[in-house]
């Protein structure tokens, strides 16, 4: 089965749903549900307007978007991807997209889109190193200035490997730490986290606001593999109440990994989340 990793490395992107924050002074419902379109890979790919037509159907609302073999926009192009949404009823609130050498033809086209937000979902250079984590940092820092430049806000995608140490050091601590906080931002990949050992309300505590971005996603009990909400060892309800605190905007459901249909999986997790208190 196919991993969001061996995607990226397969498509050499990285050499290369969302939920609008709910008032949290009562009980809450979820709202606004978004999706990573990443979770329907093979079906954008196929039919990028039909698979939007479907999940807008279900009641998604926001999107992200990720990079792919027919580009930032499975073959629409941005100003297309933007009517599109429009015409649905959801917003293009973010993207997934390497930094490279076209890094500044992803932001303009960002722009172009209309997203608030640039993610960056992997390091651009490889090291489990605090040296490369400080040149990473150094690079998010530049890339984040173009993303200003162009009004859009720059943000990076942990997976599990970025909470090794080196030297007694965790590796994502040097990049929060080393990254500015007015430019880079963090999207907070809760499965991967969880995968990793640690505790998400640990980092929300230590680093308040450093978190506007979340991927919402479940996780098999002893595994690495993700899973339809509710069904894995994810609290999802207890995250959702540590939304405040982490500063999160937006959250985005993904999911890699599935037993049926990837449509039939985001059916049932929206379900769970229309279902769900808070």
């Amino acid at each position: 089965m196919t991993t969001r990793r061996d995607f990226l490395t397969s498509v050499g992107a990285l050499a290369t749903g969302v939920l609008a924050l709910p008032t949290l002074a009562h009980a809450a419902r979820v709202q606004d549900i978004g999706l990573q379109l990443y979770s329907v890979r093979d079906d954008m790919m196929r039919d990028a307007k039909g698979t939007l037509t479907s999940l807008a159907k279900m009641g998604y609302k926001e999107i992200e978007s990720a990079n792919s073999a027919k580009g930032y926009y499975y073959g629409l192009s941005p100003k297309e991807m933007k009517q599109l949404m429009q015409d649905l009823g959801m917003t293009l609130r973010s993207g997934h997209v390497g930094i490279d050498n076209n890094w500044q033809k992803a932001v303009d086209a960002a722009a172009e889109a209309g997203q608030q937000y640039l993610v960056c979902p992997s390091l651009p250079t490889q090291g489990q190193t605090v040296s490369n984590y400080e040149r990473c940092a150094d690079t998010f820092n530049k890339a984040a200035e173009a993303c200003k430049k162009a009004g859009v806000q720059f943000a990076y995608h942990n997976h599990d490997a970025e909470f090794a140490k080196d030297n007694g050091r965790v590796l994502y601590d040097v990049l929060l730490e080393k990254t500015d906080p007015r430019l880079v931002a963090m999207e907070m990949d809760l499965g991967w986290v969880v995968v990793a050992g640690q505790d998400p309300f640990s980092y929300f505590e230590r680093y308040p606001n450093r978190f506007p971005l979340w991927h919402l996603k479940d996780m098999k009990k002893g595994e690495a593999h993700s899973t339809v909400l509710g069904t894995g060892r994810l609290d999802v309800a207890k995250l959702l109440r540590g939304a405040k605190k982490s500063g999160m905007k937006y959250f985005f459901v993904e999911q890699e990994e599935y037993e049926g249909a990837p449509l039939a999986s985001m059916q049932r997790n929206i379900t769970y989340l229309k279902g769900l208190n808070y």
